[in-house]
């Protein structure tokens, strides 16, 4: 290899490694930095293919996307300084890229650790002001609006960072207090069953003795109805038969005695002891 070449292959070499220190690509997923001797030159870098020049620009790259903190599980106190045992997460991405250099240059533990501070500092102050009923089910989502509201305005000064959520995983009681406080939940919820039993039972008597006022109603009514028809019969009854008399008094009493004979000899062993002559038997007479 003569002169010329040694020289041009050299010359190749640097061209490629300055281009190759020249060019660099910022992906969709990405926020970037661009330093020149170390002072921010460009604060947000675009997404794309850009240019810097050698040695003295650095290109600085941070994952733009949602990223999870998965806080470490923490022993809070609630307004009744009952302690809870709470384990949340956060979901968070850079917001402003220049601010979110300043405070953790890039890095995403830096971030990490001054969001998972911000976050046990916004739950103490959340659940010290709430009851324990309200931290476990009464207000838990409205706690956790108010405290995601209150880390994007702290974290957005801080570090540039932007809170998209903060939930919590799970909350537990310590195991000593655990059995007193089941043991109390237990009682308040017997004591509510018999309340509920009370007054159902108070509502039982009530729609009986309900029920029996018109039982006695209805047969009362009933009865009242029966005796004016039977009444009301008995006197149609007696009409007639009075009619009917008054038509032809002879023939009704012939009439009356037949059936007296046919209900009382209504076996030939039947006896009966009367005067021949009495009344009773003026019709056998007569039509003998």
């Amino acid at each position: 290899m003569n002169t010329r070449s040694l020289i041009l292959a050299v010359l190749a070499v640097v061209v490629i490694v300055v281009a190759n220190n020249s060019i660099y690509t910022v992906h969709q997923t990405e926020r970037a930095i661009l330093l020149r001797f170390g002072a921010v030159q460009e604060a947000d870098v675009k997404p794309g293919l850009h240019f810097k020049l050698p040695i003295a620009d650095s290109i600085k790259k941070a994952d733009g996307r949602v990223l999870t903190l998965d806080a470490q599980t923490e022993t809070y106190f609630t307004l009744e300084k009952k302690p809870l045992i709470v384990d949340s997460f956060a979901k968070w991405r850079i917001k402003d890229v220049l601010r979110f250099y300043e405070a953790t240059g890039f890095d995403e533990r830096i971030g990490n650790r001054i969001l998972q501070e911000r976050v046990n500092e916004g739950l103490r102050n959340q659940i010290s002001s709430r009851d324990m009923h309200e931290v476990v089910s009464g207000q838990r989502d409205q706690l956790m609006d108010e405290l995601r509201d209150q880390l994007n305005r702290v974290m957005d000064r801080a570090a540039g960072i932007e809170v998209v959520d903060v939930r919590v995983k799970r909350i537990d009681l310590p195991t000593e207090v655990s059995a007193s406080v089941y043991e109390r939940m237990n009682s308040e919820r017997q004591i509510e069953a018999r309340q509920y039993r009370a007054t159902g039972r108070e509502l039982a008597l009530g729609i009986r003795a309900d029920a029996e006022r018109q039982r006695v109603v209805i047969e009362a009514q009933a009865y009242r109805q029966a005796e004016q028809t039977r009444g009301e019969g008995d006197a149609r009854a007696a009409a007639i038969y009075a009619d009917a008399f008054n038509k032809d008094p002879e023939f009704y009493q012939f009439y009356r005695s037949i059936n007296a004979y046919t209900n009382i000899f209504t076996d030939k062993s039947d006896m009966l002891v009367l005067d021949p002559k009495s009344d009773f038997f003026k019709h056998l007479d007569r039509g003998s």
